[in-house]
């Protein structure tokens, strides 16, 4: 077969150590895919196309829509070849991950009370009352364990370092109502379906405990009021694109999946309806954002949410997971802050490096975006998805100068990094066997304690020399191996 022939040599190429020395952790497959007969990537790769659609593992692309107004259903590309990660190499991520989660919990805390990080000067003040994400309705009020982010995602890419070396960068952090960890399971049951022998041959850490992590962790956030809280999962309903991720975890965990609709609060307290009655609620997985939870506090339009609830939420009678508010720490305007925080709350360095970055709110920094943007990414503080950025290498020069008019009309609203050679996983294209930019998403769950799967949702870019890896923009998903010693 055609394997890893096409390289990007000044990429680091996750397959190889340096030049053409294979890393260790993938040697045991690189003997493996040696021996496949040349059609047999192509064959199993329609096999998992059929499985995938006939399960209904879809999301639907808003603003693409059929003939009939609706968005289309359309499949995650998957590919065949995992990405695989040395245990040593996860270790120090999960520490990294550990100590990153913990203090942005911390940070929201503070944003919600006493403001002392600000108070030091360490993040100006307007980056909160000035802060789209910050919730007033929030101030003051105590949520169970001081947790406010339960789940986070934690997008993470691996690029050469100052010195030319390999190193893991956190790219954002996703503390509001973060999806995609339905993929990084299916993706899993999907390649023991196809490749059995290969986790023969492999010490494969498991990721199908996830689902039990994950209500161990709800379960633990209840509040005091009851030894044996009801979970639930909210959902704006089978209209969202991530729906099939809402029944499935919800399935998975064995929790009822709910909308708006099937609740009420009386007396300070939440209900859903049964057909046995009503049953009190105490934890909320919530897959609704913020606007829309109560139209007695927040949009009034909104039927996707609970009038009452925030009563409910301020006297403490049940856990909204992802808490309320959260989003003022993945907004990327304070991204910069974040090392500042590790310092801060926990007076350590951080484990894990933020990209640099360039906060087009500052004068300087705008004059040197606005002189660069042919090298730079530049991405809106609020943005999601791969929308409202601009690539400038892949981009044409009237779009730099479109979107140089914008940049100057709304500075505070984008920040600009560099261009990161990001590392590049072996993938199943129409070509072959080439290389395409990957990132990381693990799920960081935070209760008592924090927990994670090993791993994570391997994102990558289809597309030769893309950078954006979101499905919406073209992105596909691979396995996570991460070995065992």
């Amino acid at each position: 077969m055609n394997r890893f022939d096409e390289m990007y040599t000044s990429l680091p190429y996750e397959f190889f150590s340096g030049g053409e020395k294979i890393r260790d952790h993938y040697k045991i497959y690189d003997e493996w895919l040696a021996r496949q007969p040349g059609d047999m990537m192509a064959n199993r790769r329609e096999e998992a196309e059929m499985i995938f659609r006939r399960v209904g593992i879809t999301f639907a692309v808003y603003g693409d829509k059929d003939e009939g107004g609706a968005g289309n259903e359309r499949l995650i590309p998957f590919d065949l070849i995992p990405r695989i990660i040395a245990a040593k190499e996860w270790d120090e991520l999960e520490k990294g991950l550990t100590q990153r989660v913990t203090a942005l919990n911390r940070f929201i805390h503070d944003c919600y009370h006493d403001q002392e990080i600000f108070k030091a000067g360490l993040v100006p003040s307007d980056q909160l009352v000035g802060n789209a994400q910050f919730r007033p309705e929030m101030v003051g009020v105590e949520v169970a364990g001081g947790i406010y982010s339960h789940i986070s995602g934690v997008d993470i890419v691996r690029a050469l370092n100052a010195e030319g070396q390999p190193e893991y960068y956190v790219l954002e952090d996703n503390l509001r109502v973060p999806s995609g960890v339905s993929y990084m399971l299916e993706n899993r049951k999907m390649t023991m379906r196809l490749f059995p022998e290969l986790f023969g041959a492999h010490k494969v850490a498991p990721v199908d405990h996830y689902p039990d992590l994950l209500l161990e962790t709800l379960r633990e956030s209840s509040p005091a009021t009851t030894a044996e809280p009801t979970v639930v999962v909210l959902t704006p309903g089978m209209h969202n694109s991530a729906y099939f991720e809402h029944a499935f975890l919800a399935q998975q965990m064995g929790v009822e999946l709910v909308e708006g609709q099937d609740l009420f609060t009386k007396d300070k307290f939440l209900y859903m309806r049964t057909t046995r009655g009503p049953q009190r609620v105490d934890v909320i997985y919530r897959r609704v954002d913020d606007d829309f939870l109560d139209p007695d506090v927040f949009r009034s339009d909104s039927a996707l949410g609970c009038a009452g609830l925030m009563e409910v939420y301020r006297a403490g009678h049940v856990t909204i997971c992802n808490a309320v508010g959260t989003g003022i720490a993945d907004d990327k305007s304070i991204y910069p802050y974040v090392p500042k925080m590790i310092e801060f709350y926990l007076g350590e360095k951080p484990l894990l490096s933020n990209v640099p970055t360039l906060m087009c709110r500052n004068a300087d920094d705008l004059m040197y975006t606005l002189d660069n943007l042919k090298d730079l990414v530049v991405k809106e503080v609020h943005g999601a998805g791969g929308y409202g950025m601009l690539v400038g290498p892949a981009a044409t020069k009237a779009e730099i100068a479109k979107f140089a008019e914008v940049l100057r009309a709304y500075p505070d609203r984008y920040i600009a990094q560099p261009t990161l050679s990001l590392s590049s996983c072996p993938t199943f294209v129409e070509s072959g066997i080439a290389p395409r930019h990957i990132d990381l998403r693990p799920y960081v769950l935070s209760g008592k304690k924090v927990r994670m799967a090993p791993g994570g949702l391997t994102r990558v870019a289809l597309k030769e020399g893309s950078l954006v890896v979101n499905s919406s923009q073209g992105g596909g998903t691979k396995d996570t191996w991460v070995l065992e010693d």
